[in-house]
């Protein structure tokens, strides 16, 4: 085992590139109402851009999560879509091939009340989006914000 430390990857980069200039578009935006509307475009924009694998399950997440908790603000975050409520992300999607892995991902941040005792998840693969896990995430979102 190497312990040398060999830095962030190239989509780790791209990652941290992506997350500061979306914060730049954010902060040079006007009133609230319109911050808020071009956040969701942006939004709306990348997951169009995705290829499709990931579009359509992104689409899917984009879908319930403004269906099942309203309050939350579409956003991008490290260039992915990104729900928040008072600023803070509440959950993400993250498509499988933004850093190349094997399955999209939906993940929860510390703001989501997914809270379960000791031990709980806060990550969740997804390789399809059918009826039930249609329904999984309608729960895990209104609980994140309840």
């Amino acid at each position: 085992m190497s312990t040398t430390y060999e830095g962030f990857t190239a989509e780790e980069k791209a990652a941290m590139k992506e997350h500061a200039q979306d914060m730049k578009k954010a902060a040079r935006r006007g009133s609230s109402a319109g911050k808020a509307a071009a956040a969701e475009q942006d939004v709306v924009t990348k997951i169009a851009e995705m290829p499709d694998e990931d579009r359509v399950l992104a689409e899917r997440v984009h879908a319930i999560v403004k269906a099942n908790a309203p309050m939350l603000a579409p956003k991008l975050w490290y260039g992915q879509p990104a729900y928040a409520l008072d600023g803070k992300i509440v959950c993400f999607f993250q498509g499988a091939s933004k850093f190349k892995t094997r399955y999209a991902t939906l993940g929860f941040n510390e703001e989501a009340r997914l809270d379960d005792g000791e031990m709980w998840a806060t990550a969740f693969a997804l390789t399809e989006v059918n009826a039930k896990v249609e329904k999984r995430i309608a729960t895990l979102v209104k609980q994140a914000v309840s």
